[in-house]
């Protein structure tokens, strides 16, 4: 049975979409150092995501806007970039390894494994194919947007992140229903 692994990268950011990733192993597994990406080095998830695209019987990745995290909330638009990665697979698995404690809706059946991505190699394959994608994606937010600064905290509330945020005011790429946001754009319309 196919076996896929899902997981996301963007939960905690005040800005850029949630990207996921599913991944399907082959089951004689040439990779090594697969894990939970944020136990990675950027340089080392950047050679991985090759390794895995290249080794991969299937791969896909989705997102989920700030639109959607702003109507849906994070949680629910997590879970539908997840099921838009599964259902863009070019392979259907027998069963899809989510990182976590819930699972989206799928055709197929899955399970939810806490700390999956340290513990299944297709989860933690995805978990770097998703954190990779969107590390690049808020790159290039950051050519875009200036004095954001973007590239270095990847849209996380950091000190310099927020005194950005507070100096700028919010940009069409932050999540209006997150705390620093909405309180910033309140402060705006009261004044």
């Amino acid at each position: 049975m196919l076996i896929a692994g899902v997981d996301e990268a963007g939960r905690g950011p005040l800005a850029g979409p949630v990207y996921a990733a599913a991944v399907i192993l082959p089951s004689v597994q040439p990779l090594s150092g697969i894990t939970d990406s944020k136990r990675l080095t950027a340089a080392r998830r950047e050679r991985l995501d090759v390794e895995i695209r290249e080794s991969a019987l299937a791969w896909s990745i989705a997102s989920a806007s700030v639109e959607e995290i702003d109507q849906y909330n994070i949680l629910q638009a997590s879970l539908l970039a997840m099921q838009r990665a599964v259902a863009t697979l070019e392979v259907v698995p027998g069963l899809v390894l989510v990182d976590g404690n819930r699972c989206p809706r799928l055709r197929m059946d899955a399970q939810a494994i806490v700390g999956g991505d340290g513990l299944v190699l297709e989860i933690g394959a995805a978990s770097i194919l998703a954190k990779v994608a969107r590390d690049r994606l808020m790159e290039r937010l950051d050519d875009a947007w200036p004095g954001y600064g973007f590239a270095s905290h990847k849209g996380y509330p950091t000190a310099a992140h927020l005194a950005a945020l507070a100096r700028l005011g919010p940009t069409p790429h932050h999540r209006s229903s997150f705390g620093p946001v909405r309180r910033i754009l309140e402060s705006k319309e009261t004044r």
